[in-house]
């Protein structure tokens, strides 16, 4: 439990960080716009780009892996998608939604939690998982969100639109041309290397830093705000924190019969808390925050105990 304290507590420190320079003054009332900015438009590319042209294509490529732990991300999105449509939530919210209850904080809390538990033998696989959540998922989430946004015109009219969003957007550009630079074996020179390793340094940090910024805000009443009460979040929270480990446990064990290590690695990064992905996202198009934030916040909270509690039940070989 303390071992999970120490990988928690930065994070919990850099939004309490933001919550206390905007209730002091510090940073005024834009800057929760103008730093989510800084890290979609700046310091997340620059991540999403190094993290793709860094691969190996031999330590990402391990199909059965890739199949268990997108397959769970996707159904626990895709239900969560479905349901919160049929509860009256526009294409855009639910999308965003879908990205609370799937989107494993396996960047941040991924690499420093199973180097603790597995050990270096299972890097290969969170960095597959970080690909998976940070560029697949977050792609689908965008297209459709993009979709919500153009909703009502003609079909021609949403495909061509939604495709000039797509086209401009640097969260998809970016592990784009790390794909590119991976296959044609490009290797950024120094100078290059640097700059990327000091700007995508700056995208956790500066989207928790936004998330305690949103947090000590004035507090408006978001769009959508009757769909987005406790009840509402805590749902959120058990399928990211109990179904979503839940449902990869099925796919990669009884389903995919991986071995046991690797049954236990996809369900020790599934079980992570939300990242900040979401947060930014709904921030970015002006959607509800409020909601992501509750998610964020309470997810991070409890996989302390939900994480030692699977832990102490699997007692995971090393992989």
């Amino acid at each position: 439990m303390i071992s999970h304290l120490f990988v928690v507590a930065p994070i919990f420190t850099l939004i309490l960080a933001g919550w206390v320079a905007r209730r002091t003054g510090a940073l005024g009332p834009a800057a929760t716009r103008e730093v989510n900015r800084l890290v979609v438009w700046l310091a997340l590319p620059a991540l999403l780009f190094d993290i793709m042209a860094g691969a190996e294509i031999a330590e990402i490529w391990q199909p059965r892996f890739i199949l268990a732990f997108g397959a769970g991300c996707a159904a626990i999105f895709a239900f969560t998608l479905a349901m919160r449509m049929g509860q009256g939530r526009g294409l855009a919210d639910a999308a965003i939604d879908g990205l609370n209850a799937s989107y494993a904080n396996t960047g941040f809390m991924g690499f420093p939690l199973v180097l603790a538990v597995v050990g270096e033998t299972g890097m290969g696989a969170t960095l597959v998982a970080t690909i998976l959540t940070v560029s697949v998922l977050f792609a689908v989430a965008i297209v459709l969100i993009e979709c919500g946004l153009q909703a009502g015109a003609r079909p021609h009219l949403v495909a061509w639109r939604t495709a000039k969003s797509l086209a401009r957007n640097p969260l998809l550009i970016a592990p784009a041309l790390g794909a590119a630079a991976l296959l044609t074996g490009f290797e950024p020179p120094a100078p290059m290397q640097r700059f990327l390793d000091l700007l995508g340094g700056a995208a956790s940090p500066c989207a928790l830093i936004a998330l305690g910024l949103f947090l000590a805000g004035d507090g408006e009443k978001d769009e959508g705000a009757a769909t987005c009460g406790p009840r509402t979040a805590g749902g959120l929270v058990a399928l990211k924190l109990i179904a979503h480990p839940a449902a990869t446990w099925v796919i990669a064990g009884p389903m995919l019969g991986l071995p046991a290590p690797m049954v236990h690695l996809a369900v020790l990064l599934a079980a992570l808390p939300t990242g900040t992905g979401p947060f930014m996202l709904a921030e970015f198009y002006g959607r509800e925050a409020r909601l992501t934030s509750r998610v964020v916040l309470a997810t991070t909270a409890l996989s302390m105990v939900t994480l030692s509690l699977y832990l102490a039940v699997s007692q995971g070989p090393p992989v």
